[in-house]
């Protein structure tokens, strides 16, 4: 019984039936995705810094909250009512609140925001902040409209508080620097409530006494000045009162209130601003000190000056004496002569030059003239000839060298494919003996049939006695 034989190229069943799948579309998954979000996160507050800020023409505002390793997109719709909405811009530190949602469109989660509050700021700073821009919108802090300050003001009105340190600071400074100064101190309280109005009462007091005064009483410069303190401490100088009584008054105002880190209102409305009181002062008497200075260094400066046109003067002496000497009739005919000497030694350098160009030339021609010779050329002729004819030969031999490698290569290839190299290796065919038909399957065989069996040396005849 024969037995069915499996091919080497049955590899089985390679590819199973793949396991059913549910497939979604974009949208189907990005509105998961979105109400995943808003019911497993819904609203929150988060903080960070505003950039890319951007207003639409419909009223939307777009922007990005970032800290140090991340970013959130967010929007502020038109109809979100805001009290600080002005205030919000690039590089601002907020605190936003709202509901974390995905703008379908895009693919890209963002946050809804409903409330924003300053980073660390209080209702006291943000109050500060859109009094800030209302009156820059207005032009009261524009740089042109600032007026110098007088370098030796005769008199100076003071706006601060006659028992605070403030005052003290400013007499210790006015005493030792500029003693003659006079100081109108105009008394008013600069802290607590009503302080805004009386600060700008003092002011608008001391352009009204030194507009009737005589003229040796008219005050040149006005200083609205306070110590140190916290913002609370400093309100009064950040009130609109007190910023529009600065900047309607005619006498220029120098704001030096609380320290350097301080700044307030009336600092960016007035014609300067100093860190402290006591660098008011300073301000106030620079030029009484710097002239003082200046008389002081006169002497050396005459003495300077003196030595300097003394100097000056020397110099043109020595000049005029240098110029007589080259205007000498001698030193014109000496000067005559060394450039007849430099002539003559040019025309001898260039009738050199030109000769050795020359000689140069001619050997060149005499080079250019052999190569040209009828002996040379067919001297290089014989030359090129005797290397073609080596080129060729040897060209010549690795073909044949190439061609008998590769007879000998086909040869050993035909000798490893030949029937007799089989049948060397222990192998046999087996034939009909009547129609000489190679026998492949023992199948093809029947009963009573004849056959022979050809060997690696000789044959062997024989007869089927059963299929």
């Amino acid at each position: 019984m024969s037995r069915e034989v499996k091919s080497q190229w049955d590899f089985g069943d390679l590819f199973s039936e793949p396991p059913s799948r549910r497939i979604l579309t974009v949208s189907q998954l990005t509105s998961n995705v979105r109400s995943l979000l808003e019911k497993q996160v819904g609203q929150v507050w988060v903080s960070g810094e505003l950039t890319n800020f951007r207003t639409q023409s419909s009223g939307h505002i777009y922007f990005t909250l970032k800290d140090a390793n991340a970013q959130l997109s967010c929007v502020l719709f038109r109809g979100e009512l805001l009290a600080n909405r002005e205030l919000l811009s690039d590089g601002q530190k907020v605190v936003l609140h709202g509901s974390l949602t995905v703008y379908e469109p895009r693919g890209q989660y963002q946050l809804r925001v409903i409330a924003v509050e300053m980073q660390g700021v209080g209702a006291l700073q943000q109050k500060f902040e859109r009094l800030k821009q209302k009156l820059q919108a207005e032009g009261l802090f524009a740089t042109e409209r600032k007026r110098p300050i007088p370098s030796h003001p005769h008199c100076v009105g003071i706006v601060t508080s006659e028992s605070g340190a403030a005052i003290r600071d400013v007499l210790h400074v006015v005493q030792r620097r500029h003693p003659a100064m006079k100081l109108i101190l105009a008394s008013c309280r600069v802290q607590g409530q009503g302080a805004a109005e009386e600060i700008a009462a003092a002011i608008t007091l001391l352009n009204t006494w030194s507009a009737k005064g005589a003229l040796a009483c008219r005050v040149d410069v006005i200083l609205v000045t306070r110590g140190g303190g916290s913002l609370e401490d400093l309100w009064a100088f950040n009130e609109e009162i007190v910023a529009r009584a600065i900047f309607n008054s005619p006498i220029p105002v120098i704001s030096a209130v609380g320290h350097e880190i301080d700044f307030t209102i009336s600092d960016f409305v007035a014609d300067f601003r100093a860190a402290t009181p006591s660098a008011g002062a300073e301000i106030l008497t620079e030029g009484a000190v710097s002239s003082r200075r200046v008389v002081k260094e006169t002497a050396d400066y005459l003495r300077t000056l003196v030595r300097r046109r003394f100097e000056q003067h020397k110099s043109d002496v020595n000049a005029l004496a240098q110029r007589l000497l080259r205007l000498h009739p001698r030193r014109q005919l000496n000067d005559k002569l060394q450039y007849l000497d430099d002539l003559r030694s040019s025309l001898v350098r260039c009738a050199r030059q030109n000769l050795k160009r020359y000689i140069v030339h001619s050997q060149n021609l005499q080079v250019r003239f052999l190569q040209f010779r009828p002996s040379f050329i067919l001297s290089e002729r014989k030359h090129e000839l005797a290397d073609i004819r080596r080129r060729l030969s040897d060209n010549v031999r690795h073909s044949l060298e190439r061609r008998g490698h590769l007879l000998d290569h086909l040869g050993s290839r035909l000798r490893l494919l030949s029937p007799e190299n089989v049948l060397a290796r222990g192998y046999s065919i087996t034939l009909d003996a009547a129609s000489g038909r190679v026998l492949r399957k023992a199948t093809d065989a029947r009963s009573g049939q004849r056959l022979r069996t050809k060997l690696a040396s000789g044959e062997i005849s024989s007869e089927v006695t059963q299929e």
